[in-house]
């Protein structure tokens, strides 16, 4: 057996190809959009992709089914409650398919969406125990899948909660303990709220370690499993829907045009919005005057996708030699609409220098001081309910900024504002969207909570 997990950080994804040395045939599951690995791969190691497998209608990213199909032929498969716009197959609960020796089952999972699937794996085919389950949303190291997605499109998150324990006690916790668990996400991921940093575990760790494998009873796992968790970025149901969709297909190779300073200009003022994707302090110390600021050294695709409309041109600014990758992990959401980039962008910046600010970033200690000196200063926390149980500076409002977007109408943006998160790279990105939409007064604080905490405690 050939069995191969792949892991994207900005998105915490996992996808995998598994394939049977002996027949060279193969499948892939939850492909990301852009799928030149699966093929490079899949041709080192002999195998032709036959099924392309998704677990289920992806929110969090925009799947890569339809390019990988596409690319090599092979047929799409969902769970057969689902309906697709484009052609695919629907597996029933317990089907079996072979690749040789290797047999993949497919179990009917639903719960943290109604066509959830999950596949048993097995290396041999007459395997008592098979070598492991990919669990999708349906169970994660640690945690299982969110109920909530789909509250806002016709399903209610205690009926899916209801189903999810089914599932998971009638369809996955029936496996041998010693099944290896392979999910579709990770720790950061906003489909749980206590994902793991490891990426697989087994059926037997799951059912010691889960917090939510542990409630006493049904009713118990409801709740624990519908409150707390982390505000869906805004883009989930766009991704949910499109996902099911006939679209247009990515060439991952494609370069975005390159863009003089008034093409820019006059994108903007067609309604265009400048995303500049260098790092919170290359940006603070300049940037054009419009842009805001989302750092391809961090989870780019979900927090522009949480802060821009997906129905918008975009224009990039990135370090030069980075346009590309820009372009790409936001096409892994879905938002296509990358028009461009400013070519040479410390050229532009230095020839413009009348259309370039100076972002405000202050030290814990300085914004302590200002608020001791400054009248009416509004405190803006930025992070996820989860993290603002710690606590949170004295009098401040907090809007996570998947939200922020559309609470921005709770804030004054004629007041002195200071925006804070964990660390700084969020605050960053929520303190240059308000200043985008007219806050004349805006700073975030380095490091975040935790150099706060630090240095209050130290005063």
């Amino acid at each position: 057996m050939i069995f191969h997990q792949y892991y994207l950080d900005c998105l915490s994804h996992a996808s995998y190809l598994i394939g049977d040395e002996t027949t060279g045939r193969g499948v892939v599951v939850d492909p990301q959009r852009d799928v030149s690995e699966y093929l490079a791969d899949a041709a080192d190691a002999g195998l032709t992709i036959e099924l392309i497998i998704e677990t289920h209608f992806h929110a969090d990213f925009l799947s890569g089914h339809l390019e990988l199909a596409a690319a090599t032929g092979a047929k799409i498969v969902y769970s057969s409650v689902a309906e697709t716009e484009f052609e695919s197959m629907g597996v029933a609960d317990g089907e079996r398919y072979s690749l040789g020796d290797v047999t993949l089952e497919f179990r009917h999972t639903p719960g943290h969406t109604p066509e959830s699937l999950s596949i048993v794996v097995f290396e041999h085919g007459i395997d008592e125990t098979p070598y492991g389950v990919l669990t999708g949303d349906t169970l994660f190291i640690g945690d299982v899948g969110r109920p909530d997605l789909l509250a806002s499109i016709g399903f209610t998150r205690d009926e899916l909660a209801d189903s999810l324990y089914d599932s998971l006690h009638g369809k996955l916790m029936t496996l041998p303990d010693a099944t290896k668990v392979y999910p579709a996400h990770g720790a950061g991921s906003a489909c749980g709220k206590n994902l793991s940093t490891d990426l697989w575990s087994t059926i037997g760790d799951q059912k010691a370690s889960n917090y939510a494998l542990k409630a006493k009873d049904k009713a118990t796992f409801v709740e624990l499993v519908t409150e707390g968790q982390p505000p869906a970025p805004g883009y989930f149901v766009y991704d949910a829907v499109l996902n099911r969709k006939e679209r247009e297909l990515l060439d991952e190779s494609a370069m975005p045009t390159a863009m003089t300073y008034d093409e820019m200009l006059a994108a903007l003022e067609r309604g265009a919005m400048l995303v500049d994707g260098r790092n919170p302090e290359d940006f603070a110390r300049g940037h054009l005057s419009e842009a805001i600021n989302v750092g391809l050294n961090g989870r780019y695709a979900e927090f522009a996708g949480s802060v821009l409309p997906s129905d918008v041109d975009i224009v990039l600014v990135t370090e030069p030699g980075h346009e590309l990758e820009g372009k790409n992990r936001l096409a892994r959401i879905g938002f296509d609409r990358v028009i461009g980039y400013v070519e040479q962008p410390y050229k532009v910046m230095f020839e413009h220098r009348d259309d370039v600010d100076i972002a405000s970033r202050l030290t814990a200690g300085e914004f302590n001081a200002r608020t001791a000196s400054v009248d009416d200063i509004q405190v803006v926390d930025v992070r996820n309910p989860g993290e603002v149980e710690d606590g949170v500076i004295p009098d401040a409002v907090t809007i996570p900024v998947s939200q922020l977007p559309g609470r921005v109408d709770e804030l004054d943006a004629t007041r002195p504002t200071v925006v804070y998160c964990a660390g700084g790279y969020r605050s960053s990105v929520a303190a240059s969207m308000l200043r985008q939409r007219g806050f004349v007064d805006v700073s975030d604080i380095i490091g975040g909570y935790g150099a706060w905490i630090e240095t209050t405690q130290s005063a």
